[in-house]
């Protein structure tokens, strides 16, 4: 069953139902705020070090932002009750899982040309392991009021908080492996988290997400 028959089929005007829609946009609202720190600071700190990983975890906050902004749009004011809403918004979450692939390969083989290799960053390192933690927790959250509303959008926008907190691993992983000679492993994390982006995409456009 769809994610939209199953919304009309829910009796969506209930107190629960409603006070779990409003959880979902607060934690949107909530989730865009760190993440304009998170994408500023994530990209100050990439530049620097020439880190392909940390500047692409960086630019995947812009794109969870624009997740999370769907997400505030699809449950304010009458879109709310709105199966057609739940449509747009899924589909429009799939687009943002989209965005962030094709600039992580290209931006991996430009930086393999140039012969750029990440550098330790302390200031990359303490806001992805802040990452580290709170994504997984709000992701969960999401991905559980995801599956309550019936709403792949939400569900997606969890799944994205979830990967930034694999991102945030990854990066942190790549940037200290990067001091035993390992400078390979940075673009091989980015190059997997495309990979991921896609799969999670496809996903989201086909409505999946709220399903496991």
């Amino acid at each position: 069953m769809v994610p939209d028959q199953r919304i009309q089929e829910r009796p969506a005007a209930s107190a629960e139902w409603l006070r779990a829609a409003r959880a979902a946009r607060s934690l949107s609202v909530a989730t865009l705020v760190w993440l304009g720190v998170e994408s500023t600071l994530g990209l100050a700190a990439g530049l620097a070090a020439h880190s392909v990983a940390l500047i692409g975890w960086g630019l995947s906050a812009i794109v969870e932002a624009a997740a999370s902004l769907i997400v505030v749009w699809r449950f304010t004011g009458a879109r709310t009750l709105s199966a057609s809403a739940e449509s747009t918004a899924r589909r429009a979450v799939a687009v943002s899982f989209w965005l962030l692939a094709p600039y992580l390969v290209i931006h991996v083989a430009h930086d393999l040309d140039a012969g750029h290799r990440a550098e330790p960053s302390v200031l990359g390192i303490v806001v992805t392991a802040f990452s580290l933690v709170s994504m997984p927790v709000l992701g969960a959250a999401k991905r559980r009021l995801g599956a309550r509303l019936a709403s792949a959008a939400t569900s997606g926008e969890g799944t994205q908080n979830l990967l930034c907190g694999a991102m945030a691993a990854g990066v942190l992983a790549g940037l200290w492996l990067n001091t035993m000679g390992w400078w390979w492993v940075d673009p091989a994390v980015a190059v997997a988290l495309a990979m991921v982006a896609v799969r999670e995409g496809k996903r989201a456009w086909r409505g999946h997400t709220c399903c496991h």
